[in-house]
């Protein structure tokens, strides 16, 4: 079988495991898990065949003409390079953990089989933006995935938080594919061809007419599905959808769309200095802030929600100095560990039976009742935080070194002041995002008060998942010595300045974390909770669901109290109220956008009731007076009819004496 058949098939069994799921999940139950399970377990198979056969060598390209479209022709075509071979590995590895995981999270959930259905489509989705070669066809595959996040995110419907979440991401996200989709045409209409690789040769020879214009439309599409700022508002709200969605969109699906696609398309993107330098402060400004704000965050959801904006933040950072293999490898390596992280979450989160770190903290002996969960989410976190030997630490310093290459002119098309921005606000982003891992893991895992609920071991392949994804998380930083060779030969070795820097940072940022919380357990009264009145049965997608609208479904108000002994609150001190509601741009937004538009949807609807009905209603009265007038008139009486006729006549004469004589 050829390397072109094995690629179109990746996308395809999930697609097509997608369409059985949904047509036979109500008339044979039975064949629902294994058509979740295994179309997609066959094409990480296939995508791990074909990574094999490209080797990071010269790029796999073919197509056929779609349709027939006139001067632009739509192209149903291939380009799997090295970074995109890797990426679809990523892709099917994680959606492949994530429906095995789901088979024991959502095991008595009645909605499995759409849910299911669901996951592989978006599954597919995102593997025919990896491997698409036709920015149309990418469209397609962008647009599907959009979809399917409206439906995942909103799998509760029956709360409220669900349903406004789904929709703000619907909305937000197709907020910026707007001028995404325009780019996307101006960008066809320059190059004749909506190929990637017609495309890239347009820039190459410097065809693009406008490249400031087309890279600023392509970033507003990337800041909505990547959830960059000042788009990325949608992001946390998500996290009210099941947590191995959660795990899906954030580690391997959607989010890393965006990332992937500029990536895809950087030579556009480098076509323009100020494109390069908007991109750069959009990163910053994105992993600055949304660190500060998992700094603040009492859901331990909404707390990895905001890491995964931070962290794209690096990624994107990475790709304004010019270095996509920087950028992919830190893709890659924080897939891993960010599904892990939410997968080991929805453990966390059914022992506990609330998503609150606060309740979390006032329980002793928590990480004994889940230790599969404590040991692989420790693991996860020393990731996310880069420390050596894990495998954030080689992919960030990655970043951070291709920053500083960037900062003394090595870079050939980023500008200086680009690799300073990144630079600069990485190294502080290290400090905080270190604070912030070990501030979840202490008010997580290092609870006193109450026992903590047992509801006994988990699922097998939950934990079996958990293990299965430690693995990269420990050991996948140490393939930058071979991913050069997928990247065109693009160096990721950390240099010894940002590796010293940014280690260092990170082991202040920690330290500093556990001397507080430390500090302030000590002097902290703690409010007994009781117990939690907790059934060891139960399902845990159903648990998260009661979770999802409140943090009390057995605590009551204290599970809601401030824990004072958070060292969150310490470390931002007054900053901490605005870091909590993500320094108020949802109410910025609603000010600025929300109301106007509902004022103005009031203004249409009294314009058309008032005033547009009112013509309409006066427009049919009138025709029914004039016919009731006239209606009476009619009684059929011929003496009536004559002595009407007769006054008339003398009317008219009189009329016509008074106008003779007056003449």
């Amino acid at each position: 079988m050829t390397t072109t058949t094995l690629a179109v098939l990746v996308p395809l069994l999930p697609f097509l495991g997608a369409t059985a799921g949904l047509l036979l999940g109500r008339t044979a139950p039975g064949f629902v898990r294994p058509l979740a399970v295994l179309p997609t377990l066959t094409s990480l198979v296939l995508a791990v065949l074909v990574a094999a056969r490209q080797g990071g060598g010269r790029a796999v390209d073919a197509a056929t003409e779609l349709t027939p479209t006139g001067s632009v022709p739509i192209e149903l075509a291939l380009h799997i390079d090295g970074f995109a071979a890797l990426v679809a590995v990523l892709v099917g590895v994680v959606a492949s953990c994530v429906q095995i995981y789901s088979t024991g999270y959502l095991r008595d959930d009645p909605r499995y089989p759409s849910y299911a259905a669901l996951v592989s489509l978006f599954t597919s989705a995102m593997l025919l933006v990896v491997y698409s070669g036709d920015l149309i066809v990418l469209l397609v595959g962008w647009e599907v995935m959009g979809i399917c996040s409206y439906f995942l995110v909103g799998h509760y419907w029956e709360t409220p938080e669900a349903r406004a979440a789904s929709l703000k991401a619907f909305l937000v996200t197709k907020l910026g594919d707007v001028p995404f989709l325009i780019g996307l045409f101006a960008l066809a209409a320059d190059a004749g061809s909506f190929r990637i690789t017609t495309v890239l040769g347009t820039v190459a020879s410097g065809g693009l007419h406008h490249p400031t214009l087309i890279a600023l439309l392509l970033l507003a599409g990337v800041a909505g599905k990547s959830a960059q700022f000042p788009l990325h508002t949608w992001l946390p709200d998500a996290m009210a959808g099941p947590t191995p969605v959660s795990a899906l969109i954030h580690a391997a699906t959607m989010v890393a769309a965006g990332v992937y696609f500029v990536a895809r398309l950087l030579p556009v993107f480098e076509a323009s200095s100020a494109a390069m330098v908007v991109l750069a402060v959009m990163a910053a400004v994105t992993m600055a802030g949304s660190a500060l704000t998992a700094l603040a965050q009492d859901d331990i959801k909404r707390v990895l929600a905001y890491s995964t904006i931070s962290q794209l933040g690096y990624m994107t950072g990475a790709l304004a100095v010019g270095d996509r293999g920087a950028a992919v490898f830190h893709l890659l390596s924080h897939g891993a560990f960010k599904a892990l992280l939410f997968l080991a979450a929805g453990v966390i989160i059914h022992a506990a039976g609330t998503n609150s770190l606060a309740a979390m903290s006032r329980m002793k002996d928590l990480r004994a009742r889940v230790p599969d969960a404590y040991w692989t989410m420790t693991v996860a976190l020393l990731a996310l935080a880069a420390i050596p030997p894990f495998a954030g630490f080689f992919s960030k310093e990655s970043v951070l070194a291709a920053a500083e290459h960037a900062t003394t002119g090595h870079a050939e098309r980023a500008p200086g002041a680009a690799g300073w921005i990144v630079l600069v606000v990485g190294l502080v982003t290290a400090l905080l995002t270190a604070a912030y891992a070990t501030r979840l893991w202490l008010l997580a895992f290092r609870g006193h008060g109450a026992e903590a609920p047992d509801h006994g071991r988990q699922p097998l392949v939950m934990n079996a998942v958990l293990w299965a994804l430690a693995v990269p998380s420990l050991t996948f930083g140490l393939a930058y010595r071979v991913l050069p060779d997928w990247f065109g030969g693009s160096g990721l070795t950390p240099t010894l300045t940002t590796s010293v820097l940014g280690t260092g940072l990170a082991l202040v940022g920690g330290l500093v974390t556990y001397g507080v919380w430390q500090r302030t357990t000590a002097l902290a009264a703690r409010a007994p909770l009781g117990a939690l009145a907790a059934h060891p049965e139960a399902d845990a997608g159903l648990v998260e669901a009661e979770a999802i609208a409140s943090h009390t479904p057995a605590y009551g108000d204290v599970a809601n109290a401030p824990d004072p002994a958070d060292p969150g609150r310490v470390l931002l001190g007054p900053l901490h109220r605005h870091a909590a509601v993500g320094f108020h741009l949802d109410a910025v937004y609603d000010a600025l956008f929300v109301r106007p538009v509902r004022a103005g949807a009031r203004l249409v609807r009294f314009l058309d009731r008032e005033v547009v009905e009112t013509y309409v209603r006066a427009a049919g009265a009138l025709p029914r007076l004039l016919g009731a007038a006239v209606r009476r008139a009619q009684t059929g009486n011929v003496q009536t009819y004559v002595s009407a006729l007769l006054a008339g006549t003398v009317v008219l004469a009189v009329a016509a004496l008074l106008v003779a004589t007056g003449a």
